[in-house]
């Protein structure tokens, strides 16, 4: 689905909020399609015309629904167009938008909508339309259910007005006063609270405004005018957008540069979404791109012979020129012939556009991002926390160090404190925590936010992180190990699929494993099983230091899921519930006092 070039020049327009960024450039985009989904097999697109006039209409669904401004309005859904239109109503009245991840429990949801004070929510359909039904049934400032799909089927009891969004829209006229409303908002008003997802306790509602949203948006798009990526640009929205990294990057940040946005179907579909959408630019966690090396790794490895030998050598060659080093004379003529047969085909199964990959919400891999710039695939790893909105640092195009998180972007202040933590200052940060004033003050000191990682500067001011306050193991000789570097290792073997190592207050590290799909398919037993691991643990120990090595080990009885609660919404590993489950066999690897 083609479309025309976008007039030349877009640039950062100063605005107050957010809608208002956003309605500055529907004129300009008229009947130009702005976000994509995929129904029964075939891709629609909505226009910047048609998506401005259901946030019209929405917003005046909402203004009858008697939400007045700074009240919150809860959207839990898959990522859709409804979610953006959504989104930019709650926030065009004044309101609050509260997201809340899809994968969230039934108590999970009650928690959030009774923490925030959600007044209305707004969801998409079946089980989580029920489960978000049952929640808002508990919740007594929730008098209003705005469900998107009209064929879910209320639960018996329901006790908050429930409307469907296609006949409420149908009914609503476009809220004649919006541009007024719009314009009454300051850049300081909090437009949203993101509720940490979190590895471990209860989560904390994030007061975001659109000051500090738009200085994220402002240095994304600085950043993206050094590598000329900025205009006519193609995103694949696959994190959820209850995420801030996907709710800033993938949502706010194209609309202010006039990118096209597709919602990827799910994660099982990315492979065939990006061949059908070949998109410029993706956002996505670490795990995603681990996911994605394991694929096309398992593939090669499935053709073996010349097929195998030749992406091998696309890998090894390209390593070597990223290194710095220069090939030999027959490298050089050798790397010109993997990279018509081996990148050229990578790149086509990526969609052939692809421009960067952007990862962040967790640490990379250097060896996962390694593979990826060898294989001629730019991967831009940045970081950032939600309580920052959530961009800090990035990687700059052309001048990439992939075992780092970058240098700071445009507006950010940092600096190492004495014991290592890394301390942040600028317009990104929140306001607070809401309803948590204790935390606040704990998270915010003098201006500055403590954000509990734990990192290091280079001379050229690029940032590598080497681990998370809270998760810092101390052994029982009172030395400190970082376990994301420990992790990173065992998980690029491909036996290994994900990994927990522990080792607080113990005389060195254990880990609970969880095997790969295909290493389950061919251990003949359990013993083999649990021998086969012990090999790729071994070759992982081998690149580690004495202090860093898994002595003894544990296999999962079930993988780390977001649905068995092992795993965050941005799948990353829930350390106190898995420790928590295997205790006991944890306990078990060492001497018993």
């Amino acid at each position: 689905m083609t479309q025309e070039r976008w007039p030349e020049g877009t640039h950062y327009v100063e605005t107050a909020n957010l809608p208002q960024a956003f309605f500055a450039n529907v004129d300009a985009g008229g009947e130009r399609n702005l976000l994509f989904e995929k129904r029964d097999g075939s891709w629609h697109g909505h226009s910047w015309r048609a998506v401005a006039d259901d946030v019209r209409r929405l917003a005046a669904v909402l203004v009858k629904c008697g939400v007045e401004p700074g009240e919150r309005v809860l959207v839990s859904a898959e990522n859709r167009p409804e979610w953006a239109i959504a989104d930019l109503a709650v926030m065009s009245i004044g309101a609050i938008v509260v997201p809340a991840y899809t994968t969230n429990t039934e108590d999970d949801h009650h928690y959030i909508m009774d923490h925030s004070g959600a007044s209305v929510a707004i969801t998409s359909g079946g089980m989580l339309a029920s489960r978000i039904a049952l929640a808002a049934n508990r919740a007594p400032s929730l008098h209003s259910l705005i469900v998107m799909d009209d064929s879910f089927t209320a639960p018996d009891g329901l006790r908050p007005k429930l409307q469907f969004w296609g006949a409420a829209l149908a009914g609503a006229a476009p809220l004649e006063d919006l541009d007024a409303r719009i314009t009454a908002q300051q850049p300081d008003d909090v437009c949203c609270f993101i509720y940490t997802s979190g590895t471990g306790g209860r989560p904390k509602g994030v007061m975001l405004t659109h000051r500090s949203i738009q200085a994220n948006i402002k240095a994304a798009m600085e950043l993206l005018t050094e590598g000329n990526v900025l205009e006519n640009q193609r995103f694949l929205s696959l994190l959820p957008l209850s995420h801030s990294y996907e709710h800033t990057a993938g949502m706010h940040l194209p609309f202010q540069i006039m990118a096209e946005v597709w919602y990827c179907e799910s994660t099982d579909q990315i492979a065939n979404n990006l061949i059908e959408v070949s998109p410029t630019l993706m956002t996505a966690v670490p795990r995603l791109y681990e996911v994605l090396h394991d694929r096309i790794m398992r593939g090669v490895r499935a053709k073996g012979g010349l097929s195998e030998k030749l992406f091998m050598a696309a890998v090894r060659l390209g390593s070597k020129r990223l290194a710095g080093r220069h090939l030999l004379p027959h490298e050089f003529v050798l790397n010109l012939v993997v990279d018509r047969l081996v990148r050229t085909k990578v790149r086509a199964r990526l969609g052939g556009q692809l421009q960067y990959f952007i990862s962040g919400g967790a640490a990379l891999n250097p060896e996962i991002g390694n593979f990826f710039m060898a294989l001629g695939i730019n991967l831009l790893q940045g970081y950032g926390q939600t309580e920052a909105s959530p961009l800090i640092s990035a990687n700059r195009p052309g001048q990439i160090k992939i075992e780092t998180v970058g240098p700071v972007v445009a507006g950010v202040d940092l600096r190492i404190a004495d014991d290592g933590e890394i301390l942040v200052r600028g317009n990104l940060l929140m306001k607070g925590y809401w309803r948590d004033d204790a935390a606040t003050m704990a998270a915010i000191r003098n201006g500055w936010l403590h954000t509990g990682d734990i990192g290091e500067i280079d001379a050229d001011g690029y940032i590598s992180i080497t681990g998370r306050k809270k998760d810092i193991i101390v052994n029982s000789g009172g030395e400190n190990i970082a376990p994301g570097r420990v992790e990173a290792l065992l998980t690029i073997e491909p036996e290994i699929e994900q990994v927990m190592v522990d080792g607080d207050k113990r005389p060195w590290l254990s880990a609970v494993i969880v095997p790969s799909d295909d290493l389950r398919a061919i251990a003949p037993s359990p013993d083999a099983l649990y021998t086969m691991i012990g090999e790729a643990v071994d070759r992982a120990n081998s690149r580690l230091s004495q202090l860093e090595r898994v002595r003894r080990y544990i296999i999962a009885d079930e993988p780390f899921t977001t649905e068995n609660g092992q795993m965050t919404a941005t799948l990353k590993v829930r350390r106190h519930v898995v420790r928590e489950l295997y205790g006991d066999r944890i306990d078990a690897l060492y001497p018993q006092k």
